[in-house]
Order: C-alpha cells, then structure tokens, then sequence
C-alpha cells in the first residue's frame, strides 16, 4: 500500500478540501479579473498566485486524485505565467533526493554556488546574490534571479537537445495562453496581472528562503516553521518541511497533525533547525543574509 492510499480514509478518495481550495483559487482569480479595481485586484492576486504555486506542489506529490493526468488538469493554467509545470514536476522530484539537498548541480532548488564558480564571478554578480541571500533581496529581486537563471540553464539543455525539457517548455504555452486570454478578456489590465504575479512569487520565496541549509547530515537539511497563521495556509504547510520531505505523500492538511503527534522526532531529525513562525524568519534574516553564497561545505563534498 502506498503512503498516500494509507493515511486515507475510504470518504478521501477523493481529497476534497484540496479541490475545495482550488475552486476558491480560481474564484480568485476571476474576481481580481472582472470585478475589482486594480489596485485592490493587484493584491488579491499576489496569494492566490502562490497559492496556485502550492497546489501545484500537491499535485507533483500525487494529490487529490488517484489519476495524475486528473490531477495536473487541476492545475493546467499557468497562473504563475513562467513556470512550466512539467518543468517544475522534473526537478521538484530531483529535488527530493534528500541526499543531495543543498548540492550546487545535483539539487536544483539549490540557492549555493561551488566556491570555485563564486570566485569567478565579477563583483557586481556577486552583490546582487548576496542582497539575494537576505529577505528583503529575495522578496525584491528573488523571482527575477531565480526565474533568469532556472531559464538559462534550461536553455543551456534545450541547445543540447535535451527533449524532456524542449517538450517542458512547450507543453507550458497552451498553459499560459489560457491565461493571457483571460487577462485580455478582462477589463484588468496585463500590467496589473503580471505585477500581482511577481508578488506571488515573491510570497512564495518567503518559504524557500531558508528551507534548507547547509549541514554534514542530510537529514538536518531540512526546517520546520512552526507557523499556523495565513502565510502557512498558502504554503499548505508545506512550512513543516522536514515532515514533508520525510513524507512527501501526505496530503497538506494531515501534515500538522502529524508533525504535532511526534514532534521531538522531527527536531531530533533535523537537528533542531526550527523557527517559531515565519515573524521570527523575517526579525532574523529581513536585513541579515541566512548564509554565504558560497557552499561553505563544499570542500567536505570534494
């Protein structure tokens, strides 16, 4: 049996309160479209837009259905606008190699550089990763950076022949066409959609910001933001992440449960790398960079 089929009961075949939010998503949207004025529907659209980016990350784990071609239709609009969802399935699911969390070429969710790379960059380079490695930077200009270098390194494999990913990218413009056909309908204009997009992206650097640090043991890679308030709600807690990473096929709303029923397991897991709530995150790191650019255990790695 797998784990997701056990920690169902037969009523969640079907798991209802994730569909649930995916029809609010959409509802969202729709009104930020059609009904409420720009400045109102610019902000509207910044969590709901991260919102989408978290259910996404349910439906790469499985979730609500037991068909996936069920459950990425869920999320087929590419609300994001510039993340290709098959995209983001291949190396969220490399990500999940837990052995090789943080590695600068095997983790692609990786914010680390080998030292050797870090030493050849020009200095203007390396200023604009190290204000990345603060929050404040990461919120500002994370999803520009992240978004520039995910691109390139997608087109460095696309000119390489890589078809997995050639087909990635355009399986991806349908996904978006359908909501830029939207916008257009809408009496919304574009510039506003796509500046309530790069909020939600940046609300979704909030959590990644400091997800995963760098540590000799793999399993202390990994935090827990033991936050229970709105920013929790739209990363479908995934803010527990070590209990995410060591069941990655709960489903989002069993997580606190679960992580509450063990949790000096958890923090003995991860080597006590925890913060109280997400307040805490922002009182430590909004001016403070969470480490160095720099894989400062690289050399442990060689």
């Amino acid at each position: 049996m797998s784990e997701r089929s056990a920690t169902l009961t037969p009523s969640m075949a079907v798991e209802w309160p994730t569909v649930r939010l995916a029809g609010v998503c959409y509802l969202g949207v729709i009104i930020a479209l059609w009904i409420l004025p720009t400045w109102a529907a610019i902000i509207v659209l910044g969590p709901i837009i991260a919102l989408h980016a978290s259910l996404s990350h349910e439906v790469v784990h499985g979730h609500p259905f037991a068909n996936q071609t069920l459950n990425a239709a869920l999320v087929f609009p590419a609300l994001t606008l510039v993340v290709p969802y098959a995209r983001f399935r291949a190396t969220h699911l490399a990500h999940h190699r837990d052995e090789h969390l943080t590695d600068p070429y095997d983790d692609p969710e990786s914010n680390y550089l080998e030292p050797a790379v870090w030493v050849r960059l020009a200095l203007p380079a390396r200023a604009l990763l190290r204000f990345n490695n603060r929050l404040l930077g990461r919120l500002l200009i994370g999803p520009l950076l992240g978004q520039f270098m995910w691109m390139a390194n997608d087109l460095r494999a696309c000119r390489a022949g890589e078809r997995v990913v050639i087909w990635g990218w355009v399986a991806h413009i349908p996904a978006v066409a359908v909501v830029v056909a939207l916008v257009w309908a809408a009496p919304l204009p574009f510039w506003a959609y796509a500046m309530g997009a790069y909020i939600g992206h940046a609300i979704v650097r909030i959590r990644t910001f400091l997800e995963h640090r760098a540590h000799d043991l793999a399993r202390a890679r990994t935090v827990i933001v033991e936050d229970r308030g709105l920013l929790a709600l739209l990363f479908l807690n995934n803010n527990l992440h070590v209990v995410h990473h060591m069941h990655p096929c709960v489903a989002w709303y069993d997580l606190p449960a679960l992580y509450a029923s063990n949790r000096a397991h958890y923090l003995r897991r991860n080597d006590g790398y925890v913060f109280a709530s997400y307040g805490a995150v922002f009182r430590r790191h909004f001016w403070n960079a969470k480490d160095p650019v720099p894989h400062p255990l690289w050399h442990k790695d060689d």
